[in-house]
């Protein structure tokens, strides 16, 4: 059970309902995280900001951004966000072999030599303290542009971000999230 409830989106000022059922349409259902964060309304739409910045069509392939996504969540052990990436990548159509072969990346056909560098930098990223190290870095820098790098950086931080946000509050899955995430069940 949350340590905080998630607000009623009824219980919203119209802005912030507006902004809430823009993401149901998005997502396929309102984020418990967001009705939580609602209290803090400058928060909620600075974070918003710095979701649709990452997610917007850019110089890195929405796939790995989920992918990326995943492994960071999987790796700091947020149950709540494994639910939601893993449903955001079969929404995306990733497929299920893929998401379910997460932790086999670097051994997997189903990961790219790009993919693996980037799994792994976001597995190492998660962890405290910061286990990445110069030489995957380096690695990294053989398959992405600088802006590129910058970008799966920041997909790694707003999970950092989003894995300690959900997992001090335990904030309750919503129903779509743990459909999916039940899938998968020796990843959650």
């Amino acid at each position: 059970m949350s340590r905080l409830s998630a607000l009623s989106i009824d219980a919203l000022p119209d802005d912030l309902k507006a902004t809430m059922m823009a993401g149901e349409n998005i997502m396929g259902f309102t984020p418990n995280d967001g009705l939580i964060m609602a209290r803090a309304p400058e928060m909620l739409n600075a974070f918003l900001g710095l979701v649709q910045s990452i997610y917007q069509p850019s110089a890195l392939d929405n796939d790995l951004k989920k992918l990326l996504g995943l492994m960071t969540s999987s790796a700091s052990g947020c149950q709540y966000c494994q639910a939601h990436t893993q449903y955001g990548a079969l929404k995306h159509g990733i497929t299920e072999q893929k998401i379910a072969a997460i932790w086999e990346y670097q051994t997997s056909d189903l990961f790219s030599p790009a993919e693996r560098e980037a799994l792994d930098v976001a597995r190492n990223a998660a962890l405290v303290p910061n286990a990445v190290t110069d030489e995957q870095f380096e690695r990294l820098k053989s398959h992405f542009s600088e802006v590129q790098i910058v970008e799966i950086v920041g997909v790694i931080s707003l999970f950092g971000f989003l894995n300690r946000w959900n997992a001090t509050f335990k904030t309750d899955i919503e129903a779509a999230p743990a459909m999916a995430s039940a899938k998968f069940t020796s990843v959650v």
